[in-house]
């Protein structure tokens, strides 16, 4: 039986919709350098933390680069109008991200004239405001951008602040604290299952109730809005976008599939951190991050299913994309579908490299033995 192009256009809003929920625990390194004076109270403590992400750090920055390459193949004209457009935000999180790998390098290089602790307020950085503005960026999908595209499909950004006007948006900002205060939820339980260390064990259970409080706070303010705001929805025949009100709320409503996903994706994340705080789970990591690849993979996929859009145009309506109006041609998407069956290869190399790196758990020990620590 042969796909359709609209079968292709969602099967890669999925795909798309996964790799950026990945992305999303994966910010648990950046969560976990914004600990660094909290659960640490010595050099010794820190030097065990920043090794402990150190092993991992690429991860996120390459899962950032899938999603953006995956939303540039098989969807281009969103690539081009948003990271085009808001320019200045997408610039600002790509150096907040290359000054990540800058303190990874040299943070313990001999004669380092800036000290540890410059490298280390870097990695404080990338792990609070680069994570910040990827979540104000992510809340755009929401709320909006301010761009025009024309018949030729050529994009023109409308504001002179180039995206940074996101930022008056509370919804936006919100998104962007919401995925701070999760990725330093989930730092602080990578750190629990990762070392072999009780004083910052001891640490944990506090720094994950305060975060976790805080995230849930913003968590369900975002979902609240979510469901009670309109929606831009496109007619099938003639492509015009108009206002549904409460159009997603409609979508959870009519979809069973997207219902459970996002709701057991929740309720896991929920679980995962029930066991950490009055269970003393180290494990707990691996729930919270199950829960936080479901919940937003579902969270994002409602975006482009069921006639909705999924980046509205605040300065001309009709200019809003969706997954019909923005994808690659049929063939492109059939072609790179096949490659796509790669995917479960590459996840399962990561999986087995994570767990031979995690094989035991890290002490001040074997960082204070090892001549070529971060």
């Amino acid at each position: 039986m042969e796909i359709t192009l609209y079968g292709l256009q969602v099967y890669w809003w999925f795909l798309v919709s996964l790799i950026g929920a990945f992305f999303v625990f994966m910010t648990f390194i950046q969560g976990g350098q914004t600990l660094l004076y909290t659960l640490a109270k010595n050099e010794e403590e820190r030097d065990l933390l920043v090794n402990s992400l150190g092993r991992k750090w690429e991860l996120t920055f390459t899962s950032l680069v899938m999603f953006g390459g995956a939303l540039f193949a098989a969807f281009p004209l969103f690539y081009a109008v948003s990271f085009g457009g808001a320019y200045y935000v997408w610039m600002t999180i790509l150096f907040c991200f290359i000054i990540q790998a800058v303190a990874y390098e040299y943070r313990k290089k001999p004669d380092n004239v800036y000290g540890t602790r410059f490298y280390e307020t870097l990695l404080y950085i990338n792990g609070s405001l680069g994570i910040f503005l990827i979540g104000v960026a992510l809340g755009t999908l929401f709320s909006g951008g301010n761009f025009t595209v024309n018949e030729y499909n050529f994009s023109k950004w409308t504001q002179d602040s180039y995206g940074l006007e996101a930022l008056l948006s509370p919804f936006n900002l919100a998104f962007g604290l919401m995925l701070v205060f999760l990725a330093r939820v989930q730092g602080a339980l990578y750190f629990y299952n990762s070392l072999d260390n009780e004083a910052i064990h001891s640490r944990v259970q506090s720094v994950v109730k305060k975060n976790f409080t805080i995230f849930l706070v913003l968590f369900l303010y975002i979902l609240a809005t979510i469901l009670l705001q309109d929606g831009y929805v496109y007619d099938e025949s003639s492509k015009v976008v108009s206002i549904e009100p409460n159009k997603f709320l409609h979508i959870f409503l009519n979809s069973t599939l997207s219902l459970i996903g996002f709701t057991s994706g929740v309720l896991a994340l929920l679980f995962g951190v029930y066991t950490a705080v009055f269970e003393s789970s180290s494990k707990a990591i691996f729930l919270t991050g199950t829960g936080t690849v479901i919940t937003v993979t579902f969270l994002l996929f409602i975006l482009g299913i069921d006639n909705s859009i999924f980046y509205p145009s605040l300065s001309d309506m009709q200019s809003s994309l969706s997954i019909e109006n923005s994808s690659g041609s049929y063939y492109s998407l059939s072609v790179m579908a096949v490659v796509s069956l790669l995917v479960p290869i590459v996840l399962a190399y990561i999986i087995v490299v994570w767990k031979s790196m995690d094989k035991t758990k890290l002490t001040v020990e074997e960082i204070q033995n090892d001549s070529h620590h971060y």
